[in-house]
């Protein structure tokens, strides 16, 4: 996210960090330097001169002048700043209502709403336990309430029907009154949208916030947008007590102006960021750790959580069982480590979250490569019957053929594919008994180490 911001201020951070001793002068270049950074990446001119002016003030103070290391104190101050001006820490959803609590979704068309609707449904029902309804008042364009139906099925909410001859206030206390009868949590409702703003739009979603008094009033904006996001987050907040806000699409190569801008200039707290476009694709914003990895240091919090949700605990356990008891590791099993890398998000999700130095590395395998790779290696395990899965040793150049042909390879392909499944096959040979204890002897990976439990 923010690539470019990113890169600039990671490398100014690698600077700061040298600098041996901190003065009015090179403070000050270091400043026209983040300045320029966050202009080119369409943070708003008001916040870039607050901003600004509050590293200086701290940067010049005692604290970084008094300090041993006055680079990495100037870091710390800028990360800080970073942090404030996007909110401080976490701000979660509010349901401190008589249920059923409702959140009223407003912001432009193609902005990420319907899906952000979804999303929300899904982590309500999931993180907080939560029976969710979802409704759409979107009756100007024709497939929006079957696109929020279509969604809201894969989050596993219930939606409730409108069409688009009815009125979006009637539409709503329909909503309402099911969502009371029937005991739910939570009604999510999801609001037209224009290509801009107009008297029209927001004269509406006032009457739809009067009506049902929602208990959270979230902002949807698209963090690619830039400095328009920022003028359209700006007429919302003028027009609506926003509670919070959603940033969409922040898996983005945007310029990241937005999550810069719209705390600020709104006053509401970022509350969510849509991290890629599948329906899990949703998580808390942390004000503290979005700073991190727009100055390079990484969020690798957020990287084990994602690893540890993606992770099938009972498979691997089994597998572990499986390995140790002496039963061979076969192909259904080296299938199932391909899926559980993608259940994670994939490969450029996770390095979406390294620190650059580590990332840097990393960088120099071709992400997109590595991503077909793994999607070709699944397409041919597909192609195998349960069988060759479970027994590869039967696979010989007439299977190899057929494998290749439906899963639309070259052989070679195939070949390649079963050398790298001999070879996890090995590693898991030794790790049976104490062969990994072995392993990790001749790496002498074994100073110091405590014993384990094999």
């Amino acid at each position: 996210m923010a690539s470019s911001l990113s890169d600039k201020l990671s490398r100014l951070v690698k600077e700061i960090r040298g600098q041996a001793r901190i003065t009015e002068s090179n403070v000050s270049d270091m400043l026209r330097e983040v300045r320029v950074a966050l202009l080119e990446a369409d943070v708003a001119l008001p916040v870039v001169r607050d901003f600004i002016q509050r590293v200086k003030e701290k940067a010049l103070g005692e604290e970084v002048l008094g300090s041993l290391s006055p680079g990495q104190a100037l870091v710390g101050i800028v990360n800080r700043e970073l942090a404030a001006t996007m909110g401080e820490g976490v701000s979660d959803i509010n349901l401190a209502a008589q249920p059923p609590a409702v959140i009223l979704m407003a912001g432009l068309q193609g902005s990420g709403k319907t899906t952000s609707t979804a999303k929300l449904a899904k982590y309500l029902i999931e993180k907080r336990k939560k029976k969710v309804l979802t409704v759409s008042g979107d009756v100007y364009r024709p497939a929006a309430i079957e696109q929020l139906r279509t969604v809201t099925a894969q989050a596993g909410a219930e939606w409730f029907p409108s069409t688009a001859q009815q009125k979006p206030v009637d539409i709503a206390i329909a909503a309402l009154d099911y969502a009371r009868k029937h005991y739910f949590d939570v009604l999510l409702v999801d609001t037209a949208g224009r290509l801009a703003i107009d008297a029209v739009l927001m004269r509406e979603i006032t009457d739809l916030h009067q009506v049902l008094g929602p208990v959270e009033t979230l902002f949807v904006v698209d963090a690619m947008q830039g400095q328009d996001a920022v003028n359209t987050a700006l007429a919302f907040s003028q027009a609506l007590p926003l509670t919070g806000i959603i940033l969409t699409k922040t898996d983005g190569d945007s310029r990241g102006g937005a999550a810069l801008s719209v705390r600020q200039v709104t006053g509401a707290p970022i509350k969510f960021a849509g991290t890629s476009e599948k329906i899990d694709g949703l998580e808390v914003f942390d004000a503290q750790r979005h700073a991190g990895r727009i100055l390079g240091m990484g969020d690798i919090l957020a990287l084990v959580e994602q690893v540890s949700a993606g992770v099938d605990l009972q498979a691997a356990q089994q597998l572990a069982a499986k390995v140790k008891s002496g039963a061979g590791f076969d192909l259904n099993d080296f299938l199932g480590q391909i899926q559980q890398m993608k259940q994670m998000g994939g490969l450029s999700s996770l390095m979406d979250k390294l620190p650059a130095a580590l990332a840097a590395k990393a960088g120099q395998v071709d992400m997109n490569r590595a991503e077909k790779d793994i999607r070709r290696k699944e397409g041919i395990i597909h192609s195998m019957t349960p069988l060759e899965r479970r027994k590869p040793e039967l696979i010989k150049a007439t299977r190899k053929r057929r494998i290749a042909t439906g899963a639309g390879v070259q052989v070679q392909e195939v070949n390649r594919m079963l050398k790298e499944f001999e070879q996890m096959q090995d590693m898991m040979k030794k790790m049976k008994g104490g062969g990994m204890m072995k392993m990790m002897k001749r790496m002498g990976g074994m100073k110091g180490m405590p014993k384990m439990p094999f």
